[in-house]
């Protein structure tokens, strides 16, 4: 039986104050690290922006875990009584009232609580089942969100552009800014056929932090004329000698949207409030959860918190069944989907297939390692749950049968509820061996030789990436409904420097070569270019067209390269965006 502790009023005020403390303390840290992204793009510093982005995800869990530790050492929260609870919930909502960041806190108070509290309580009498501070028109006390300009004020538009990039302030020159701001007006001009009448209240907003990633700062806003709107990104590279310049500019809205996709590492943003942000990038991208745009502004529990809020609405709205994900079954991950909703659903197998030597510990660290490296368009990032409730007759028989055999430790079964107590979910895409079958099928020659070309790129970019994907069959990669090729299954994904890529040795004789016995000796970590053929390339018209541009993939020499640049510090550039649409068409050296 739980015990009161004391009057509402003391300890149910400073179980909140010690949970608003440790929110602060969290969005604090993730400032600090966010703003200094600005310093490491001046200073040309990659290697150290990659080791903030991997930093940076571990620091809410650290902190939940510190707020959970001294709620237990302080205030025995393990016997209080419900009561308590739900003042302490009232009370932590009157601290909200005037910050910059609720719903975030709001996230971090149910992160905390739910650690400590059984999932019995997981509903809104104790924890954030719906949000309780509106986020609207929220104002930052600094910087604003935005900032404004009129052409009007600056000598034309040209003028306003040029000013909205020394706004940022950048402690690096721009090599000629005057030719990139032609550069854009072209680019503007060609896009929009001709320049419209400015109307009164013609302006340009523009979010007032730059968006770090990669190589690249993002100046992200949008030209408001009369009703008309128009969004646009301009990234800001180095030139290699201490310079700055515009590559480009991104004027349509589902290129822009590109820049925000999972299958890419998350920004750097320095936001007072980042539902402000959110507000403004839906205004130019509305067909992107709002979920996304906050895990890909780093800020990732409350993007799971965001879709899991859409999740449940979507199945009081919907009638189908959950049955199992279509495409060659793993041997690792059980996937199962609801054929309404663009998400498969993934669940751990208690024991996998016999050829997978590994432990589920190992499976958890890959999909840990995937959301701290620059995924380069080319892996798609997963949102991790625990306990997750479903409604059991919404599962297909099929699904319920798999879940038995297959991984009956992971679920269990209370009353009308199917719990889950370990989940990744990410982004449906159609298989990509299932896509060439059908292009083949279909005699779409033009469609396969896409898939096959993209294929390769993807496993290219990822070796660039310093990631070696491991299992290469067709059926681990999905292909994106943009047509890009994207790598999915991650038990056997590590780093390329890892891998000691061989070349296999000359057999000693003829009998030996023809016996079909391995004749060298072969370590864990050893891998064979040579022999991704055999079991990638049994079609004659595939193999075709993969030798047409990627047979340099089936030789050590393209492997070790790509490592000895990587043991060398180098980054590379990585463009989210085609080469055709640069204003140089060459990549910048750095």
């Amino acid at each position: 039986m739980k015990i009161s502790i004391g009057l509402y009023g003391s300890n149910a005020h400073q179980i909140a104050l010690a949970l608003i403390q440790g929110f602060n303390k969290h969005y604090t840290l993730f400032r600090q690290t966010s703003r200094e992204a600005r310093v490491r793009f001046e200073q040309a510093d990659w290697q150290g922006g990659q080791k903030a982005v991997r930093e940076r995800i571990r620091f809410y869990d650290d902190r939940v875990d510190e707020c959970v530790e001294r709620l237990r050492s302080e205030f025995d929260v393990e016997n209080i009584e419900d009561g308590t609870w739900q003042q302490v919930k009232l009370l932590y909502i009157g601290l909200l009232l005037n910050h910059k960041q609720p719903e975030l806190a709001e996230t971090f108070f149910n992160s905390v609580t739910t650690k400590i509290l059984h999932r019995t309580y997981f509903h809104n009498d104790f924890i954030f089942v719906r949000p309780t501070i509106s986020t609207e028109n929220l104002e930052a006390d600094g910087d604003p969100t935005y900032r404004s300009y009129y052409a009007h004020e600056h000598d034309g538009l040209r003028g306003a552009m040029r000013q909205i990039l020394l706004d940022f302030g950048w402690r690096r020159p721009f090599a000629d800014l005057g030719r990139d701001v032609e550069n854009v007006y072209r680019a503007i001009l060609r896009h929009l056929g001709e320049m419209p009448r400015r109307e009164v209240n013609f302006q340009i907003q523009v979010l007032g932090s730059a968006f770090y990633r990669n190589k690249a700062a993002y100046v992200i806003g949008k030209a408001i004329n009369g009703a008309a709107e128009y969004p646009f990104a301009i990234p800001v590279l180095h030139d290699g000698k201490g310079q700055l310049f515009l590559d480009t500019i991104l004027l349509d809205a589902w290129r822009i949207g590109l820049l925000f996709s999972l299958s890419r590492a998350y920004f750097m943003v320095d936001m007072e409030v980042p539902s402000g942000y959110v507000q403004f990038l839906r205004s130019i991208l509305p067909n992107k959860p709002r979920s996304e745009l906050y895990i890909m502004l780093g800020l990732g529990k409350q993007g799971k918190t965001m879709f899991f809020r859409d999740f449940i609405y979507h199945q009081h709205h919907s009638e189908d069944q959950f049955i199992m994900a279509p495409g060659i079954r793993g041997l690792v991950m059980l996937v199962f989907t609801l054929p309404s909703y663009p998400y498969v659903f993934k669940i751990i197998k208690d024991v996998f297939g016999t050829s997978k030597e590994m432990d589920q510990a190992t499976v958890k660290r890959k999909f840990m390692l995937v959301k701290q490296v620059d995924r380069v368009g080319r892996l798609a990032d997963t949102l991790e749950f625990s306990n997750v409730l479903f409604p059991l007759d919404r599962f297909a028989p099929e699904v319920l049968d798999e879940l038995q055999r297959l991984a009956p430790s992971k679920f269990e079964i209370d009353g009308e509820q199917l719990i889950i107590k370990h989940l990744y979910i990410e982004r449906r895409m159609e298989p990509l061996n299932i896509h060439i079958d059908r292009m083949d099928k279909s005699n779409n020659q033009d469609g396969l030789e896409h898939a096959i070309k993209e294929y390769g790129n993807a496993i290219r970019e990822l070796a660039q990436a310093n990631i070696f994907p491991g299992d290469m069959l067709w059926k681990n990669f999905g292909i994106t409904r943009y047509g890009r090729v994207v790598f999915y299954d991650y038990d056997e994904i590590e780093y390329m420097t890892d891998i000691n890529f061989r070349k296999i040795p000359p057999a000693p004789d003829f009998e030996t070569e023809m016996s079909g016995e391995v004749w060298y000796p072969v370590a864990r970590n050893d891998v064979f270019p040579e022999e991704f053929a055999t079991f990638l390339l049994g079609s004659p018209l595939v193999r075709k067209l993969f030798m047409k541009h990627h047979k340099d993939l089936l030789k050590p020499a393209f492997w070790q390269e790509a490592q000895e640049k990587i043991r060398q510090g180098h980054v590379e550039d990585f463009f989210p965006y085609p080469q055709e649409i640069r204003f140089c068409r060459q990549i910048a050296q750095s």
